[in-house]
């Protein structure tokens, strides 16, 4: 790491403080850069020994929530999506959540019609904010008003996501980047929601407006609506910050988990990057550590409110240190560091923080291409209120779903494979892919399917294939034509330039 972490050297923050307030960015995402950074100087490495904590016991499982709901709530509550990504891990250049999901939708389509059912079948008028980032306003802003104009034109419809200068790895002064000065900065994770309500004004404003509750989660885990149910248990246990959590499973391990910290009994939230190698075993051991976070959270704003007042506007949340090149394209660039906070890790902030289980439904954010196939295909349904849910023919469990990792990592290579269709898959309990194939409508996986293809040409799939082990690397494929050359000679009495005998002609 650095070499300019012990107190008798400590790095300044007033360069990237220059830096920032040159750029124009708020004094509360400054502050909170500024505490991350000392954690950083201070020789912090953010991770959290197992020693330290302690498994978190049974938790209220929403299903047994037996509170009358309260619509009452919905005139103090206001929903915000998390919509700063890009989705460049999946190939695309604009935001993740312009990607079609199903029918012609994409995720802001069914985030849409959501708030606007919602709307509907309540009768009140449920306050919808986006957090975009500078890579996703101009997109987001227009598919509204071309598409949602009475959404698009609310007051404080967007709220903007802050951005971090990226850090020399051995200095810790300001990273630089002369072939583009946009290297230089970076989002500051999804932590920064605080910083962004604080700066913006959108905190004291909603607070003004008599809002209390604040339900926030990704724009692509359509799973995650505003359940009134959740929203009354909120309230009536009277916590001031709430996390939705799920149990963890074997696909689960290598995920972030709810703890106990044992120096004061708070909830926390420990991630991969926060644990140290020793504790790995005991990191990924889901019958000891049982629920991660799925990035719902319900907030108290007045809650919120005193802590930021308390630590001098803004809130300390724990570091997560990633070690990249200024420019991410060129692995031969100067070596960086890219501090980043997790908005959940703030449950550690809120004294009477709690959290809640959830079922699966309510965490199904799409991540990679396995996860866009499954949800294109006849495996989930799309249900009355706009929630993509599975489908019941599917017995109560997702068709696990393992594409070749460099063939379909970016969408456009998956959506190459699909052009002639989505497979079905409600009666495929597993598919797995390797090499590059094409499917189309005519394809229906049932059971457990495997398919190989070695070749460099693509190999198209159709009919049922049911309970398989497929290898079609020697089948014809889907390449470019290879003419034969074949010899010809003209026909007696042929034209040139006809397909037909020659009509006599007058002499």
């Amino acid at each position: 790491m650095g070499n300019n972490n012990s107190s008798d050297n400590m790095a300044s923050f007033e360069p990237c403080r220059t830096k920032m307030e040159k750029e124009g960015i708020a004094p509360s995402a400054i502050s909170a850069f500024e505490s991350t950074f000392k954690s950083l100087v201070s020789g912090n490495t953010g991770i959290i020994p197992e020693s330290t904590i302690s498994p978190v016991p049974e938790l209220v499982h929403t299903d047994s929530i037996s509170t009358a709901p309260n619509s009452a709530l919905l005139a103090e509550t206001v929903v915000l999506k998390l919509n700063g990504g890009l989705g460049t891990g999946m190939g695309l250049d604009k935001a993740k959540s312009l990607l079609e999901v199903k029918n012609g939708d994409t995720f802001l389509d069914l985030t849409a019609k959501q708030v606007m059912c919602m709307r509907e079948e309540f009768g009140e008028n449920v306050k919808f904010m986006l957090m975009n980032s500078f890579s996703t306003s101009d997109d987001t802003l227009e598919f509204f008003q071309t598409k949602y104009p009475s959404l698009a034109a609310e007051e404080g419809l967007e709220m903007l996501q802050n951005k971090v200068p990226k850090l020399d790895a051995t200095t810790y002064a300001p990273a630089t980047c002369e072939s583009d000065s946009s290297n230089e900065w970076c989002p500051p994770g999804h932590g920064d929601l605080y910083a962004a309500l604080i700066g913006s004004g959108r905190l004291d404003g909603l607070l003004a407006s008599g809002y209390k509750y604040m339900f926030v989660s990704n724009s692509d885990n359509l799973g995650a609506t505003l359940d009134l149910k959740i929203l009354t248990h909120f309230a009536t246990v009277d916590a001031s910050f709430m996390m939705e959590c799920c149990e963890r499973t074997e696909n689960d391990k290598k995920g972030g988990h709810l703890a106990i910290r044992d120096s004061d009994k708070h909830l926390i939230l420990r991630e991969s990057a926060m644990c140290a190698d020793e504790d790995e075993a005991a990191f990924q051991d889901i019958t000891k550590h049982r629920f991660f976070n799925t990035n719902n959270l319900w907030i108290r704003l007045d809650k919120l409110k005193e802590i930021v007042d308390k630590f001098g506007g803004f809130i300390p949340l724990p570091m997560i240190l990633n070690s990249k090149t200024v420019d991410p394209k060129d692995d031969k660039s100067q070596k960086v560091v890219q501090l980043e906070t997790a908005m959940g890790a703030a449950i550690e902030c809120f004294d009477g923080a709690s959290a809640v289980i959830v079922p699966r439904t309510r965490f199904a954010p799409v991540k990679k291409c396995n996860d866009l196939l499954l949800l294109r295909s006849d495996a989930y349904v799309i249900t009355d209120d706009f929630r993509p849910v599975l489908n019941p023919a599917c017995g109560g469990a997702a068709p696990v779903v393992a594409l070749d990792s460099k063939k379909y990592k970016m969408v456009g290579q998956l959506e190459e494979a699909t052009k002639d269709g989505v497979p079905s898959l409600v009666d495929c309990k597993r598919l797995t892919i390797k090499g590059v194939v094409r499917m189309g409508r005519s394809t229906r996986f049932v059971g457990d399917v495997s398919i190989t293809n070695k070749s460099d040409e693509a190999k198209f799939i159709s009919g049922k294939i049911e309970n398989a082990t497929l290898d079609v690397s020697e089948e014809v494929g889907l390449g470019a034509l290879k003419p034969t050359v074949v010899a010809t000679a003209p026909i007696a009495g042929q034209k040139p330039g006809t397909s037909g005998l020659r009509k006599k002609t007058k002499e």
